[in-house]
This record gives C-alpha cells, sequence and structure tokens, in this order.
C-alpha cells in the first residue's frame, strides 16, 4: 500500500527588479540536505549547481534565472525559507550602549524588503558625453559572495567584477557593448578612470538594493534604546 502524498503550498511573490510575479513553493527536506552539504563543499561550481538547480525546483513560473538580479536573488531565497522554516527568527541583540546585554529580538521576515537607495542609478555619467551603464550581479556573485560568504579582495578580481557588471560603454552616440567588447577591454577601460570617476563606479555597487530591516532595541538595564539595520541574506539566518 502506497504512503500518504502531502500537497506543497504555493505563494507567490513580486520580483523586487522587474516587479514581476512569479509562483514558488517551500524547500522540501531533501533540498535542505543538499543545500547544507553543498553549501559545505570547497568547490563553487557545487555550491552553484546546487543552487540553480533548487531554485528551479522551487520556483514553479517560467523563468530564466540567470535573468535574476543578486537581489532578486536573495530575496526569493528569503521567501523560500520563510515558507520552508517560517517567518518568525529569533536572534539575541548586543545593545549598544553596553556592548554587554543581549535581548531576544524575532524578525518577522515578512516585512523584511529590497530596499533601493534614494539617488542609485544604472547610468554612470563619468564625462560630458561618455559613461557606462552597468548590470547588476547575477546568479554567479549570488552563489560566491552571498551563499559562501567569499568578498574579492584582490584588485584584478574586483575589477574583473566590475568589468562583468558593464553593460554598455557609450561616447556621444556611439555604444559599445559586449558584442563589440571583450571582458579584458573592460578592465583597461576602468583602470584609465580618475579616482574620482571611479568614485561614480563603487558608488553604484555601494548603493545596490539590498535587504535591509532596521529596528530598535532599549536596554532593559539602562533604558537606553539603539537603532540597528540589517542587511544581505545572511544576517537573517547567520
Amino acid at each position: 500500500m502506497a504512503l500518504p502524498s502531502i500537497a506543497t503550498p504555493t505563494y507567490e511573490l513580486e520580483l523586487p527588479s522587474t516587479k514581476k510575479k512569479i509562483k514558488y513553493r517551500p524547500f522540501l527536506v531533501k533540498e535542505e540536505k543538499v543545500l547544507l552539504l553543498a553549501t559545505q563543499s570547497t568547490e563553487p561550481k557545487e555550491v552553484l549547481d546546487a543552487v540553480r538547480q533548487i531554485t528551479k525546483s522551487c520556483v514553479l513560473s517560467r523563468i530564466k534565472l540567470e535573468s535574476l538580479t543578486s537581489f532578486d536573488l536573495e530575496y526569493l531565497f528569503l521567501k523560500i525559507r520563510a515558507a520552508s522554516v517560517g517567518e518568525d527568527v529569533p536572534m539575541k541583540i548586543t545593545c549598544l550602549d553596553d556592548n554587554q546585554t543581549k535581548v531576544d529580538y524575532v524578525v518577522d521576515l515578512s516585512t523584511v524588503k529590497v530596499e533601493i537607495p534614494e539617488g542609485h542609478s544604472t547610468k554612470i555619467e563619468l564625462t560630458d558625453n561618455v559613461g557606462m551603464i552597468m548590470r547588476y550581479p547575477g546568479m554567479d556573485e549570488f552563489v560566491n559572495y552571498t551563499m559562501l560568504g567569499q568578498t574579492p579582495d584582490d584588485p584584478d578580481e574586483i575589477f574583473g567584477v566590475i568589468a562583468k557588471c558593464i553593460d554598455q560603454i557609450y561616447e556621444g552616440d556611439d555604444v559599445f557593448d559586449e558584442s563589440t567588447t571583450t571582458e579584458k577591454e573592460k578592465v583597461h577601460f576602468i583602470e584609465s578612470l580618475t579616482q574620482k570617476q571611479f568614485e561614480s563606479v563603487q558608488k553604484f555597487f555601494n548603493t545596490m538594493p539590498v535587504l535591509r530591516h532596521k529596528f530598535e532595541i532599549t536596554n532593559p538595564n539602562t533604558n537606553v534604546t539603539s537603532s540597528y539595520t540589517l542587511e544581505g541574506l545572511q544576517s537573517f539566518f547567520g
């Protein structure tokens, strides 16, 4: 006699980057196990394959994963995890006024949103007629920097990441994109910028949309209230 089959609930969310609505389901136990084993691996490709496979399984709408931004993927994983294990995440928060007292706090994941800082733009104007149109990091960067916590610190690697995020370079009406420009040429272009121009590039990355949750905690011993901000996927599960 066959064992009973349990129906899996489905949910809907709106992608932060495009506002497109997609349907998804929670992680299954076997998928949580695959993800846990993958993140313990030293091979980024194993983690990438596992994340891609599990995301494809959990997302019920037709969508190309490679088209999602890193913050789309963070938001998606947050919602899938919330559907899988519950929306309330208990935390121990250290009070800032004495850096010692710990207070219980529960994050309601349903209230966590992707925040787009005011003034953020994908267009970077370098001179009066030269500039760049940027694209956001995608699946590879999400796995490397969010799932594995591997922040690039080597200058060549940093410039490589920036080059991958350049969608177009323009000069007046002339446009140079990946069909006409190699990654090596993009890196050379970045290296030719002045420090002030490069700061405009850094601003794009520093003000990228991010999962953010702000809250306040009052120290029960001193009655001092401090403000806190959680940013990025790992902050909500770390």
